[in-house]
């Protein structure tokens, strides 16, 4: 307003006229470049650019990929008029979660002439308020970001806004995106209205912290976690953009990319954008892997080869080629560890290989995983996975990395107690050149010998003919407090049948000669006498298990193959001896 109160207008050089408020008009010179209305044609011509992931958004719900079950869920909640009052799409970023929110405000307004007048998932042809829908702009459709509108004012205006019909669609629809930053007081303003809206009002909330949003509003909602895309659904949408778009790509440069992209289709497109500009319209291995900071699979398998082999040069100086090309410490770990998952897989289920492997990752993995057995495989899997956290916390990434590649060399070199033993009982190592050749190990099977069982039938009660039977019953009826109490508090003075005599300890139960008779005519169906005796009995049955247990594992430890096993693997410790059958 001037001071006259009227409203202020703009006047600029070379304007068609005044500019009333905000509105500006421009004019160009006239030229024999311009067109009639006198905007050169250079100008007229450019258009602004839009990135892949705004460009390919899905429009409906047949452009949506992954997300089938969702979809037919929802195909079949419109069929039977069975539509919820509110949704709540959750997933990780870029899954597709608020473009899914507006295709459904979409599907809920739809109206087009010449169909029926109801809320449908058949809207491939833009209806009456398809595009203003799209383009966020429909009065009747009200997008919220609740990152920047946490509190219960910005909730306040919700609840006013929706006691209103809806101006020209069908339902009033809010979408919340972000909904797990609202605050507690801005939730506990919604409960009321989410529960019982009006029949015109649909909500619909997107978030990606789901485990943040209180549940008195998830049991409100119809929930859909949307799930990540497949890396081979990706690499064949990305190779269908490519085509429309007249770019092409190289055997290996779109796997990179889908599995770049974790599960993500706005990720994915992101980098397939970024890849395009480097590439100038051509896609090649190379230039992904540069531009991701990732390691070419076959450098990472050279790298493994040298680490197997115990060749410390030969694998630090893979590592550090892999480093000089830009390789990221983290990343070539990560590549490793995801290389050892794949050729662990191989060992267990041949010929299941990674999708995103090409014809010659295959023939090196298939190398590779006949040369090294399962053990080996797995020590390397812990050792990257330790690994890895190292280097993360490490000053150094890149010097923490070289000294897990130097462990793992010296402890691929390192024989297993397997081979230890195999190798002094005069067998072949389990690890040695049976195992390199590729065919998987098969696991010994303990022999099993036929025994033949008395054809007389069990005796209903059981029999105890020493006071350790007594005991070993009181565990096999899960008698525990009996049977610690009989191993460790009492002493044994005399035993036989239909009596037992006991010399108690401190912490021995003061009824258990009433107890242990009682159980004991339980047990057997006869009648023992159980007494107490003031004379000492034997060392209770605890401690003379233990001392025996002591003096086996210190004979055991004599004999030679047991010397042979201590001196390879100096920290092991033998717990208990047992005798085999």
């Amino acid at each position: 307003m001037d001071r006259h109160g009227g409203k202020s207008r703009l006047a600029m050089t070379g304007a068609v006229g005044l500019i009333p408020e905000k509105r500006l008009a421009f004019s160009w010179p006239m030229s024999k470049s311009s067109d009639k209305q006198g905007m050169p044609q250079d100008l007229q011509a450019r258009t602004p650019y839009v990135v892949l992931a705004r460009k390919y958004r899905p429009r409906n719900f047949d452009d949506l990929i992954g997300q089938d079950i969702m979809v037919r869920t929802l195909s079949n909640a419109f069929e039977m008029d069975r539509i919820a009052q509110a949704y709540m799409l959750t997933g990780v970023r870029g899954v597709g979660k608020t473009t899914t929110a507006r295709i459904l405000a979409r599907a809920l307004n739809y109206e087009r002439p010449g169909i029926a007048d109801r809320p449908t998932l058949g809207i491939q042809e833009l209806g009456v308020h398809c595009q203003a829908i799209m383009e966020s702009r429909h009065v009747d459709v009200l997008e919220m970001d609740a990152a920047s509108n946490t509190g219960i004012d910005d909730i306040r205006e919700i609840i006013e806004a929706i006691r209103y019909k809806p101006a020209s669609a069908r339902y009033r629809v809010f979408i919340v995106d972000e909904v797990h930053m609202l605050s507690k007081a801005a939730f506990n303003g919604l409960l009321k209205t989410l529960e019982e809206p009006p029949p015109h009002a649909k909500f619909i909330f997107a978030t990606t912290e789901i485990r943040k949003v209180p549940v008195t509003i998830l049991s409100r909602c119809q929930r859909f976690d949307l799930r990540r895309v497949d890396a081979a659904l990706l690499e064949r949408h990305f190779a269908g953009i490519l085509g429309k778009e007249g770019h092409t790509a190289d055997e290996g440069a779109l796997p990179l990319i889908a599995r770049a992209a974790e599960g993500s289709v706005r990720d994915g497109l992101s980098l397939l954008d970024q890849a395009l500009t480097l590439g100038q319209g051509h896609l090649t291995a190379a230039g992904v892997l540069e531009m991701l900071g990732l390691s070419g699979r076959g450098a990472i398998f050279e790298l493994l080869e040298r680490i197997f082999e115990g060749d410390a040069p030969g694998a630090l100086a893979s590592l550090n080629a892999l480093h000089d090309t830009g390789g990221d410490p983290l990343m070539i770990l990560t590549d490793a560890a995801d290389a050892v998952h794949a050729l662990s897989r191989l060992k267990a289920v041949p010929g299941i290989y990674p999708p995103d492997f090409s014809s010659a990752d295959r023939t090196r993995a298939d190398k590779l995983s006949g040369a090294v057995p399962v053990p080996r495989l797995a020590i390397a899997w812990q050792m990257l996975l330790k690994g890895l956290d190292e280097a993360s916390r490490a000053p150094r990434p890149f010097a923490a990395a070289e000294m897990l590649v130097i462990r793992m060399c010296y402890t691929a070199q390192l024989p297993s107690p397997a081979d230890v033993i195999g190798e002094l009982a005069g067998r072949p190592a389990a690890s040695g050149a049976g195992a390199r050749r590729g065919a998987p190990a098969t696991p010994a099977q303990p022999s099993i010998q036929a025994r033949s069982e008395p054809a007389t039938a069990k005796p209903s009660q059981p029999q105890f003919s020493t006071f350790e039977d007594v005991v070993a019953h009181a565990g096999e009826v899960r008698d525990i407090k009996l049977k610690i109490a009989l191993e460790e508090q009492v002493e044994l003075v005399k035993f036989g049948h239909g009596f037992i005599e006991l010399h108690t300890l401190d912490g021995a139960p003061q009824n258990i000669a009433q107890d242990l008779s009682r159980k004991m005519q339980g047990w057997t169906g006869e009648r023992w006498i159980v007494s107490l005796s003031e004379d000492r009995g034997l060392e209770p049955l605890g401690s003379r298990r233990r001392a025996a247990n002591a003096q086996a594992v210190d004979d055991i430890r004599k004999h030679p193959i047991v010397k042979s096993v201590m001196h390879h693997f100096p920290d092991a410790e033998i717990k208990g001896v047992r005798k085999l059958d």
